[in-house]
């Protein structure tokens, strides 16, 4: 069935199908016991309005940026789309979770509100107290979320104002362990280009049906997980991410539920679902229709092999793992594989790769081989390239940055022009990632930042990684490379860090070392300066779960010795 997607601005798609589908489900909240809310297009429609009505009712207008510091919940999608109903700019900030700081958590928040000139803060009530004497002196209403709830209860809320489809629709935060110090603007126009191109790109139909466990904050759960479907009027079931960290399981059981066709991961979740859910989970799942998206950079073969040998018992189809290439500043989506999928696997030589920024191809699984992953080619509107240091076109299979321009980039970082003169120039925004192009194929390799060079070898830190985490006694997805100077010899020395699976003594630590330095040296000709083995929870995540190689660098260079 063809999806109508002619839309001006994001409310107006909801305000269309609330018309036209107004008893039609348009998305399920799981809750953590595993109860399960409702609603129809048209009590999203009603929600949004009211919340839109009682925000007006504090000042609030067309403009205003409103930052949402709320859990995962019908009241921060109420919030959300009000916010957008009012014509004001939602910018949705982290949930503090039990890794973070409270204190550091919340002068964060300070930090983006003081800096992004928001008018207003909505938060949770337990929030209210420290954020008040946090932002005293700061030009910002502070606004408890069930106040604001409370005060929906309009009769007739006023018509949504009309907005210019140019306007700035919301912000997305590029992640960080530090906090989230770059405010994306998205366009109203940008935000619909992207859900256009790439439902097109995925075959999205109105019989799909979207199961996320994604947190909104990040672009694949905001956009893939939020937005696209419920602009393109496709059913969407939502689980809370603390939940599904905690039990994994729970996506497949949704999935099996409800009759989920699609979701997206990235690497980590591939490997947390094959290692932790558990058989019971799986018990009456068909998992047949279903299909997966990695957009992660790199898309890792070995998680979509573990992923395969875990759930092919329950019906899972090679065919059905996908990929793409996505990032806030393009909305979400710059690549995607073919539907029939899966991904091109690209053989090449390691040493080439290292030494002469080529990626040379080779016969699969031969000694210095290693599998690159496509992310796809470009979807409709957007062109990809890769630039040298000069930042000329590079040909094919030759190693670089990779640059981005299209009809869904973002309209710059919100009140950080210095940034944007760094990052987009003649029209092209630089990613900062690295990779090559096979013909019309994306493949990506690493960070710019990321890259250690170790006496002219070009190493990205992933590939060190992704050896380390099958090491046994180290715990999968808990491992860490990265470059510190190497003053003596004037070039860098990799160190990798560790997270232990399980507490081990001496002898069993230097068992570990011994094993992961032999695979590194014998799979990559590369030698480790140090190995520093820890126990759980010492390295240091962005806030979408991917490791945050600077800050564990810094917390490495500054630990006790």
């Amino acid at each position: 069935m063809t999806l109508r997607l002619d839309y001006e601005t994001l409310v107006e798609s909801v305000i269309e199908r609330a018309g036209r589908e107004p008893r039609r489900p348009a998305l399920v909240l799981v809750a953590e016991d595993d109860s399960e809310q409702t609603l129809t297009a048209s009590q999203l429609l009603e929600s949004a309005a009211a919340h839109a009505c009682a925000l007006r009712s504090v000042g609030l207008g067309p403009g205003d940026l409103v930052i949402l510091v709320m859990r995962h919940s019908r009241e921060l999608l109420s919030a959300f789309w009000g916010t957008l109903y009012l014509g004001a700019i939602p910018s949705i900030f982290p949930f503090l979770s039990e890794k973070l700081d409270p204190q550091l958590y919340m002068k964060q928040v300070r930090t983006l509100v003081a800096h992004s000139g928001a008018r207003a803060v909505i938060a949770l009530p337990e929030f209210i107290p420290m954020l008040t004497e946090l932002l005293a002196g700061v030009d910002c209403r502070l606004l408890d979320s069930e106040h604001v709830a409370a005060g929906t209860g309009a009769s007739s809320p006023p018509p949504s104002p009309p907005v210019s489809t140019e306007a700035v629709a919301f912000l997305q935060h590029s992640s960080g362990s530090t906090g989230l110090q770059k405010g994306v603007a998205l366009s109203h126009r940008a935000v619909l280009n992207q859900v256009r191109s790439y439902s097109r790109a995925i075959a999205l139909d109105e019989s799909d049906v979207i199961v996320s466990w994604l947190p909104l904050y990040h672009d694949m759960g905001l956009i893939a997980c939020c937005v696209m479907p419920i602009v393109a009027g496709v059913r969407l079931v939502l689980i809370s991410p603390f939940h599904w960290v905690r039990e994994p399981g729970v996506l497949f059981r949704a999935v099996q539920r409800h009759g989920g066709t699609l979701s997206w991961l990235p690497n980590f979740a591939y490997n947390h679902c094959a290692r932790n859910v558990r058989e019971r989970d799986l018990e009456g799942v068909d998992l047949r229709p279903w299909r997966v998206i990695n957009c992660s950079e790199p898309v890792r073969y070995d998680s979509h092999r573990l992923f395969l040998e875990r759930f092919g018992p329950a019906g899972l189809r090679e065919t059905a793992l996908g990929s793409c290439y996505a990032m806030a500043e393009a909305t979400f989506a710059v690549t995607a594989s073919p539907v029939e999928g899966p991904p091109r696997v690209d053989w090449i030589q390691l040493p080439a790769l290292q030494a002469e920024r080529r990626a040379v191809p080779a016969a699969a699984e031969q000694p210095g081989a290693i599998p690159m992953t496509s992310s796809g080619t470009p979807i409709e509107g957007v062109e990809v390239a890769v630039v040298g240091d000069d930042g000329r076109r590079l040909p094919d299979r030759r190693l670089g940055e990779i640059v981005v321009r299209g009809d869904c980039l973002f309209s710059g970082y919100h009140r950080r022009p210095d940034l944007d003169a760094k990052a987009i120039r003649n029209g092209w925004y630089h990613t900062g990632d690295i990779g090559y192009r096979a013909g019309d194929e994306l493949y990506v390799t690493g960070r710019q930042d990321d890259l250690i060079i170790v006496g002219g070898k070009n190493v990205h830190p992933n590939d060190l990684e992704a050896i380390a985490n099958e090491v046994p006694g180290i715990h999968p997805g808990r491992a860490v490379a990265f470059g510190v100077p190497d003053g003596q010899l004037g070039t860098q020395a990799v160190v990798m860090v560790g997270e232990l699976a399980e507490e081990t003594g001496p002898e069993g630590r230097r068992r570990i070392e011994s094993e992961l330095r032999r695979r590194i040296a014998r799979q990559t000709e590369i030698t480790l300066a140090d190995v520093l083995l820890v126990d759980a929870r010492w390295l240091l995540k962005t806030s979408s779960g991917k490791i945050a190689r600077g800050a564990n660098r810094e917390k490495y260079l500054r630990r006790p010795r």
